[in-house]
């Protein structure tokens, strides 16, 4: 996984920086996909089944952030927090 800062100009355009588009191309289309405070960036011909299940990662950690937020989650230790997780 690679990580990088840039910055939104004053027009909203975002620079990508050089090391995170080696394979972009002019021209090439991105999906943004956005909840309350996260962006996910993909190239547009990946839309394939790996766009589908981060498009339900986002939706599935912004219900469990507002249910944080609202003080309803759940304490579990970390054996059963895998078991949990593997029905996902």
């Amino acid at each position: 996984m690679e990580i990088a800062i840039t910055k939104l100009s004053s027009k909203g355009q975002v620079v990508i920086p050089a090391e995170m588009r080696r394979d972009l191309k002019e021209g090439d289309k991105l999906i943004l996909i956005k909840n309350d405070n996260q962006v996910i960036m993909k190239k547009a011909s990946r839309l394939d089944k790996q766009l589908r299940e981060d498009i339900e990662f986002a939706r599935r950690t912004e219900k469990a952030l507002k249910k944080y937020e609202k003080g309803e989650f759940i304490e579990m230790d970390f054996d059963e927090f895998i078991k949990k997780a593997k029905k996902w």
